[in-house]
C-alpha cells in the first residue's frame, strides 16, 4: 500500500513538474467577477471570499506534493509580508485529498514552510468555478482586485510573475 501511494505521488509530482516547465501566464477575461466561495480553513472555520472585498487577494491553488508549488511558497510568504499594509491578502487553496492529507498534516506542512497566510481546503465546486472543465494545473494563482474582479491568472511557477502582476493592480 505504501508503495502504491509513493508511486501515485511520484507520478503526480512528475506531471506537475512537467506542467511547471510548460507553465505559462494566461490572461483572464477582462475584469470578470471572481467566483465567490466559502471554504473551510485548517481551524475548521468557514472563510468566504466576500470577507476580503476591498483587499487585493492572491488566491493560490496548490498541493503539498507539488514541487513547483513548494518553490512558490517562499515568494508568497514574502509578498504577504511586503504588501500586507497595502491591503494584500494571500489565500492558499490546498488541492490535497483530505483523506490522504488530513488537516493535521497540512498544518505541520504550513509550520515547516513558515507559511504566514491562510490555508483553505478546496473542494470540487471551487475547482470547477475557477477552472471549469479545462485541465487544471497547479500551482495556479488568481489575482483578484479590491472590487472582487479577476485581473490575472498565473499558471505554473515563474519567479517574480506574481509580484509583477500585483504591482499592476496596486498602481
Amino acid at each position: 500500500m505504501i508503495f502504491n501511494l509513493q508511486k501515485r505521488i511520484w507520478i503526480l509530482s512528475s506531471l506537475v513538474l512537467l506542467l511547471f516547465f510548460c507553465g505559462c501566464n494566461k490572461e483572464v477575461e477582462a475584469l470578470q467577477a471572481a467566483p465567490d466561495f466559502t471554504l473551510r480553513d485548517l481551524k475548521g472555520d468557514n472563510v468566504s471570499l466576500k470577507k476580503y472585498r476591498g483587499k487585493i487577494v492572491l488566491l493560490d491553488f496548490w498541493a503539498t506534493w507539488c514541487p513547483p508549488c513548494r518553490l512558490s511558497i517562499p515568494e508568497l510568504v514574502e509578498l504577504q509580508k511586503k504588501y500586507r499594509d497595502q491591503g494584500v491578502v494571500v489565500l492558499g487553496s490546498s488541492m490535497d485529498d483530505p483523506e490522504m492529507f488530513p488537516d493535521k498534516y497540512i498544518l505541520a506542512f504550513k509550520e515547516a514552510f513558515k507559511m504566514n497566510y491562510t490555508i483553505l481546503r478546496a473542494d470540487q465546486k471551487v475547482a470547477m468555478d475557477y477552472f471549469g472543465v479545462a485541465n487544471m494545473a497547479i500551482p495556479t494563482l488568481f489575482v483578484i482586485n479590491r472590487e472582487g474582479k479577476l485581473t490575472d491568472k498565473i499558471v505554473g511557477y515563474a519567479p517574480g510573475a506574481v509580484e509583477n502582476s500585483l504591482k499592476r493592480v496596486l498602481e
